[in-house]
Formats: C-alpha cells, sequence, structure tokens
C-alpha cells in the first residue's frame, strides 16, 4: 500500500522534529530546550511541534534515545549482583540528566511512561536472564525496576528528605539486599 503525497510529507515532518530535538535535547538538556528552538532548527513553526507530539514532554519521549549501560553481571559471585547493580543504577542516574527527565515525564505521560517500560524491559530483562532462570526474567526486571525507578523518584525528582540525604554506601546498603533477593531468590512454587 503506497502512502499518498500528504503521509510521506508528514512523515519527512515528524522525522525533521525528532531529528532536530535529539540535537537540541542533547546540546541544552531537557530543562533548556524548547519548543521554540526546537521548531527553528526543523525549519518549522512551533505550532506544528505541538501538532505532532502535544508537548516537551511527549516529544522528549518520542525523541530521546536511552542506554542503560548494563553490564554484564554473570562472573560476580551472585551475593555481590544486587550491589554492583544498585551501584549501577545510581551511576546512571546521577550522570544522566536526561534519565531524569524521562522519569519526570513518565509519571504523568503515557508516551514516556512506554519508553520507561521498555527502557527497561529491553535491557534489564536480557541481563537478568544471564543471573536466573529465563522464564522469571521479566518478573524479576520488573521486581527490580520498582527498586531502581521507585529510588530514583524519590531521591532525584521528589527530593523526599531521608532519601535524597542518604549517602551512597547507605543507598546500596538499603537497595542491595532486595534488588539481590529479587534476582537469585525463590518463592514457594505453589503460590
Amino acid at each position: 500500500m503506497s502512502q499518498s503525497p500528504g503521509e510521506r510529507r508528514s512523515d519527512r515532518t515528524r522525522a525533521g522534529i525528532l531529528a532536530a530535538a535529539r540535537e537540541r535535547f542533547a546540546a541544552d538538556g531537557y530543562e533548556r530546550a524548547t519548543i521554540r528552538a526546537i521548531a527553528a532548527d526543523a525549519a518549522i513553526d512551533p505550532a506544528m511541534v505541538m501538532r505532532y507530539f502535544g508537548n516537551k514532554e511527549k516529544l522528549f519521549a518520542a525523541a530521546a534515545e536511552f542506554d542503560l549501560r548494563m553490564p554484564d553481571f554473570s562472573a560476580l559471585p551472585r551475593e555481590e549482583v544486587g550491589a554492583a547493580l544498585t551501584n549501577h543504577f545510581l551511576d546512571r542516574w546521577e550522570d544522566d540528566e536526561s534519565l531524569k527527565a524521562l522519569l519526570r515525564a513518565s509519571v504523568t505521560n503515557e508516551v514516556a511512561a512506554e519508553r520507561m517500560r521498555q527502557l527497561f524491559a529491553g535491557q534489564l530483562a536480557p541481563v537478568i536472564k544471564n543471573l536466573a532462570d529465563p522464564a522469571e526474567a521479566a518478573t524479576r526486571a520488573g521486581l527490580v525496576a520498582t527498586q531502581a525507578l521507585g529510588f530514583a523518584l524519590c531521591r532525584y525528582v521528589l527530593a523526599l528528605p531521608p532519601v535524597a540525604a542518604l549517602t551512597r554506601p547507605q543507598a546500596v546498603a538499603w537497595l542491595a539486599p532486595t534488588i539481590t533477593r529479587y534476582l537469585t531468590g525463590t518463592i514457594d512454587p505453589a503460590l
């Protein structure tokens, strides 16, 4: 089925906006990037950006490409994996403003939430398959995500005082045992 000229033009416009947004978000970060600047980069009216994406959060979620940079933990002793994964997530949250922006957006925006789901399912689950029964990888990844995302939301977005005040070693000491259990623990098979 062939596309009409209008559909092709629409696809090109959308692609142009996404390309301009990726460059602008990378150069300026989420907070400083503006719809007006992205539209100027794409050589279109800002109203067109809004027409295609609705708002900056939805544009960001559609344009941003994220990499959790998951290491291979399979060589570590099982009792060390939770701490290593916790440290890795803390590094990622602390070093990447775009992940924090995606987390903020995903709380209220379905497009961003779907991007976050894809990010964790696509990048965390394969790592967990190397650590546990592959049939349980998706469940285990989801449970690990509850800790990683919940902690990040409370520490970096909401700045919940007790959580935000934890030192790095304290955060690891609190989170690692739960993440280790989610990665390597067992449950009653009758459940």
